[in-house]
C-alpha cells in the first residue's frame, strides 16, 4: 500500500461511520466544484485518481462553458485526472449523513500539471521563491458577513440567533456580536478542529453582522491557502445549517463596509529565520525590495484582486479598501501595511483583495510580486504616513472590472506569474461574464454571483 492510500485507509478505519466523501476542484472564479462519492470508491480515488471534465475549469460563474479556454469541444470535453490533495481528507460534519471531503487537484493524462487549475499556479510561485533560497510564510484573513432575507426576499444583515433582532448599527470590535451569534460560531470552531483548521481571532467587524476569523500563518504556503479554501467551504455550510447564509461578495451592501482578503507574507531563509525580521519598523531590505515588487505589479493584476463587477463597489474613499498601490508601517489607509509587533514577525499584509477573489490565486500572484521585487531590487519609495487616502499618488488603480480584464489581457508578468495558457483562459472567463453581466437589464450583482463566491 502506497502513502496516499494509507491515508485513506487510515480514515477509513477512524471513521467507519463515514458513508460519502464529497470532492471539491476550485475553478479559476474561486467557485468549488466537484461531486460526491460512495466510502466504497475512497481507496481506488487515491490509488488511481478520478476521471473528471477538464471543462469543469473553463466555466463561467454561472456554470456556464466558455469555449474560448480550449478545455470545451476543441479537445471533445475531454477527462482529466484527479488526485486528492494529501492531507486533506477531514470529516465534514455539516452533512444530512456521515461525510467527509477531500480537496482535488487536477493533471494531465500523462501526469503533467493540469495549467487550468489555480493550485498549480500557487505551487510555480512557490517554487520560484525557493529556486533562490526563499521559503514564503503565508497566512489569509477572509471578511464575510452572514446574510439572511426578509419577507420581501430582500438580502439583509442577519438577526442574532439568540436575540433574533436585527443589527443596527457598526458596532466594530463589539462581543455582544459574537455572543449573539455565538451557536453559529462554536459549531464553526468544533468543524474546524475536525478539519484540523487553525482558525484562531474571531472578531465583528466595521458592518451589521460582518465578521473575520484570522488563520494561523504556515510555512507551507499551499497548505495555508488549502485551509483558507476549506474555511470559505466549513463557514457556507454551516451558516446553511442555521438556517443563514455566508456572503464572501466583496460589496454585498452599498451603505456598508466591504470585505477583504488580507494576504499576509514574509519568507524564511535557508536556516528557516524570517528574513524580513529586523528592529526597523519598516524590515529589512529584502522586505522593501519585496513591497517595491507588490507595487509594481498591483495594477496589472487587479483582475485577480478584484475578479468580479462587484469588486470595484468596495473601493471607495476612508473605506479600509485602498485606492492606490501605497505602502506604510502600521498604517490601515494603505495597500501594503507592515504590521507593528515583535521583530521576529515582521511581514507584510496585502490588503487589496476582495474575499470574493480566488485564495489560490491571490496568493501565487503576490508571491510572484514578492519574487519579482527582490529580484530586481525594487525600491519603493518612503512609506505613507498619516491618512493614505488624503495623499495625492500619480499611481492608480483599475476602477472598473473592464479595465482590470484589460490590464491582465495585455501583463507580461501575468502570463509569467500564473503561465500563458491560464492567463489567456482566465481573461476569456472574466470576459463572458462581462458580457452576461452587461446584458441584465437593469444591471445587478446580489444574485449574480452570491451562491458562488
Amino acid at each position: 500500500m502506497n502513502v496516499a492510500s494509507n491515508e485513506a485507509q487510515q480514515f477509513l478505519d477512524a471513521n467507519p461511520d463515514v458513508e460519502a466523501i464529497e470532492l471539491l476542484i476550485t475553478d479559476p472564479g474561486g467557485v468549488p466544484r466537484g461531486k460526491l462519492i460512495a466510502r466504497e470508491e475512497l481507496l481506488s480515488l487515491y490509488n488511481e485518481g478520478r476521471c473528471v471534465a477538464g471543462s469543469i475549469l473553463g466555466l463561467d460563474v454561472t456554470g456556464a462553458d466558455v469555449e474560448e479556454t480550449g478545455l470545451v469541444w476543441s479537445v471533445g470535453d475531454a477527462d482529466r485526472i484527479c488526485r486528492p490533495v494529501p492531507g486533506t481528507l477531514v470529516r465534514a460534519n455539516w452533512m444530512s449523513r456521515p461525510g467527509a471531503q477531500v480537496l482535488m487537484s487536477m493533471y494531465e493524462a500523462d501526469g503533467r500539471p493540469c495549467t487550468a487549475d489555480p493550485r498549480h499556479a500557487l505551487a510555480r510561485s512557490v517554487q520560484r521563491l525557493q529556486q533562490i533560497g526563499l521559503r514564503p510564510v503565508v497566512a489569509a484573513e477572509i471578511e464575510f458577513y452572514l446574510v439572511a432575507r426578509d419577507a420581501q426576499g430582500k438580502l439583509v444583515p442577519a438577526p442574532g440567533l439568540l436575540s433574533q433582532r436585527s443589527p443596527q448599527r457598526l458596532d466594530s470590535y463589539g462581543l455582544g456580536k459574537l455572543q449573539d451569534m455565538a451557536p453559529l460560531f462554536d459549531d464553526i470552531y468544533a468543524g474546524a478542529r475536525a478539519q484540523r483548521l487553525p482558525l484562531r481571532t474571531l472578531m465583528s467587524e466595521y458592518a451589521p453582522s460582518q465578521y473575520e476569523i484570522t488563520l494561523l500563518h504556515r510555512d507551507d504556503a499551499l497548505r495555508a491557502i488549502d485551509d483558507a479554501i476549506l474555511f470559505k467551504r466549513l463557514i457556507r455550510a454551516t451558516a446553511l445549517k442555521h438556517g443563514l447564509t455566508a456572503c464572501f461578495m466583496a460589496k454585498p451592501f452599498a451603505e456598508q463596509a466591504g470585505s477583504g482578503m488580507h494576504m499576509h507574507v514574509s519568507v524564511q531563509d535557508e536556516s528557516g529565520n524570517n528574513a524580513f525580521a529586523a528592529d526597523d519598523p519598516a524590515g529589512t531590505p529584502l522586505l522593501r525590495h519585496a513591497i517595491g515588487g507588490l507595487q509594481k505589479t498591483m495594477a496589472e493584476s487587479m483582475l485577480i484582486f478584484a475578479p468580479n463587477a462587484n469588486s470595484y463597489r468596495r473601493f471607495r474613499h476612508q473605506s479600509y479598501a485602498p485606492m492606490a498601490p501605497t505602502w506604510g508601517i502600521n498604517n490601515r489607509s494603505v495597500s501594503l501595511r507592515v504590521p507593528a509587533g515583535a521583530a521576529s514577525s515582521r511581514h507584510v499584509e496585502h490588503r487589496v483583495s476582495g474575499a470574493d477573489a480566488n485564495p489560490y490565486l491571490v496568493a501565487a500572484t503576490v508571491l510572484a510580486g514578492v519574487h519579482a521585487g527582490i529580484a530586481a531590487k525594487i525600491d519603493p519609495g518612503p512609506p505613507i504616513t498619516g491618512n493614505g487616502y488624503e495623499r495625492s499618488i500619480t499611481a492608480s488603480l483599475p476602477r472598473d472590472w473592464l479595465g482590470a480584464i484589460e490590464a491582465a489581457e495585455s501583463s507580461m508578468f501575468l502570463r509569467e506569474a500564473l503561465g500563458e495558457e491560464f492567463l489567456r483562459a482566465f481573461v476569456a472567463i472574466k470576459t463572458q461574464e462581462w458580457d452576461k453581466y452587461n446584458a441584465l437589464v437593469p444591471p445587478t450583482d446580489h444574485d449574480w454571483y452570491l451562491d458562488s463566491v
